[in-house]
């Protein structure tokens, strides 16, 4: 099977979306840049990196880092488009500093041109965890019969899954060896990660298991979307389900937060997927004064999805469910003090080094420590909840939402049930975090400031917070479509079904 690699997409792409690529000012992202160009860009990345990034030696030693460096900068032989140069470069290179707060975007002309498009694909969406892949939707099915929910794939064009898998990896970025952010980005979409990592294919060899429990082979093609003649007709070829709905304002805080009462009255559930948004600190308010109010003795904190966010708001979190005083993190620092010499290049340049002049400190170590971090002693609040409490967590629970558990785990009455989180329970880069922007590509490299290590975290640099209760993923939940971590906690709670 002959693989028509990512420069077969971007062709795909111009004859299908011909009509589409003229009107996102002149954008193509079939445009290529002269090798030059991009390994001007590169190096200043490096430079960049080198210079100001605060843990890019914390899980790569120098010397294999720098080996890495030239690795990469070797693949610039040629002319590169804006997505060979993401993927094909940069993205391995990022990957191998282990920090998941270093994380490439492409640029912004790509994702206003990209933005409402369905471009060519992989046609299988899929679940996948350790080396195991399930289908779960198919871009096909209108053609398609044998690739239904809940069929093992075991290898595609030959590649087994095992293999697949663990070569996608090296792709994305992840904190310390903490992967299980990484299975759920390719479930969410895989058709992106399996064009933009193997490219596209006319027609794809899927190995997979039949409902016989034998071994079997099939082809499936590439998927196409239907042409679009116009900005109407291309509405139209949108089904519901994808139509992108006016939401509410009462819609839109729901998607970053909820707070339900069971009917049992035996537990309530809140649900947060994020520290940003969401006018957080009167929803803690209002929902733990129901939890006092009603006498709910146990509260499910489900975190599932929460991907961090504002210290502030994880912290006030914690002082209402924290049984004890607690403190954020032994050190917090960054290795330079300002952006110098690259303020054009960052988001928010000259602010962002004006914020770590005005509250960072230099200390023995030559390292300036955001010292109100490191010392400050939180106290729960008088009133905070005293019941049982279960927090849901898995690969998505990550930065801001990492520091919650760690400081809440281990105590009475509190129980992490689920999957490892992606954010690494031994510390992590943050605090503030800009993007770099490369002038010549438009490329964006969002790169920390501040390397933190957290306080009492596990022994192991570069582990994940590990759940009390492990739940992992439940073959039998995805077929049937329940939510198998809840049913473990209404089990531990003791609700009837």
């Amino acid at each position: 099977m002959k693989n028509i690699g990512v420069v077969g997409f971007l062709i795909i792409i111009i004859f299908v979306f011909t009509s589409c690529a003229s009107s996102k000012k002149n954008y193509s992202p079939a445009k290529k840049y002269a090798a030059a160009q991009l390994q001007a860009d590169y190096i200043l990345l490096k430079n960049i990196l080198q210079k100001k990034h605060p843990a890019l030696y914390w899980y790569t030693p120098q010397p294999k880092m720098d080996i890495y460096f030239d690795k990469y900068y070797a693949v610039i032989k040629d002319s590169m488009t804006e997505q060979q140069f993401a993927w094909l470069v940069l993205a391995p290179l990022i990957n191998k500093i282990y920090c998941g707060h270093t994380s490439l975007s492409l640029s912004k002309n790509y994702s206003r041109w990209i933005k409402n498009k369905f471009t060519p694909s992989f046609p299988l969406y899929l679940k996948v965890w350790n080396d195991s892949m399930v289908v779960y939707a198919n871009l096909n099915q209108q053609k398609d019969t044998v690739f239904k929910k809940g069929i093992l794939i075991t290898s595609i064009n030959n590649v087994p899954s095992a293999t697949m898998l663990k070569y996608m990896l090296e792709f994305l970025p992840q904190d310390g060896y903490a992967s299980n952010v990484s299975y759920h980005r390719l479930s969410a979409n895989f058709p992106y990660y399996h064009r933009n990592i193997f490219g596209l294919s006319k027609m794809y060899i899927i190995g997979y298991t039949d409902t016989n429990g034998a071994a079997a082979t099939a082809k499936l093609p590439l998927f196409i979307p239907a042409k679009d003649t116009s900005k109407k007709d291309s509405l139209k070829n949108i089904t519901a389900t994808q139509k992108i709905q006016k939401l509410t304002k009462k819609e839109k805080l729901l998607r970053y937060r909820n707070f339900t009462i069971d009917s049992s009255s035996m537990f309530a559930t809140l649900t947060l997927n994020t520290f940003s948004s969401g006018r957080l600190r009167k929803f803690f308010r209002q929902s733990f004064n129901k939890l006092a109010q009603q006498n709910i003795a146990n509260v499910i904190v489900d975190i599932r999805q929460n991907g961090g966010g504002r210290v502030n708001m994880s912290t006030l979190l914690t002082k209402y469910i924290s049984r004890q005083p607690f403190k954020i993190a032994d050190s917090a620092y960054a290795t330079v003090r300002g952006l110098g010499g690259f303020h054009k290049y960052f988001t928010g340049g000259f602010f962002n080094s004006l914020q770590m002049w005005l509250t960072s400190r230099k200390k023995s170590d030559g390292n300036y420590h955001l010292t109100r971090v490191e010392k400050h002693l939180y106290a729960p609040k008088k009133n905070n909840y005293k019941g049982n409490v279960y927090v849901v967590i898995s690969g998505p629970t990550f930065s801001a939402a990492t520091l919650f558990c760690n400081a809440i785990k281990g105590q009475q009455g509190i129980t992490l049930v689920g999957e490892p989180t992606g954010g690494g329970w031994y510390g992590n880069s943050g605090i503030i975090i800009p993007d770099v922007k490369l002038p010549n590509s438009g490329l964006r490299v969002r790169m920390p400031l501040y390397k933190m290590v957290q306080v009492q975290h596990g022994q192991l640099k570069g582990q994940p917070v590990m759940p009390d209760v492990l739940v992992p993923p439940s073959f039998d939940a995805l077929i049937n479509g329940y939510d198998k971590k809840l049913e473990v906690i209404k089990k531990l709670i003791g609700v009837k079904k």
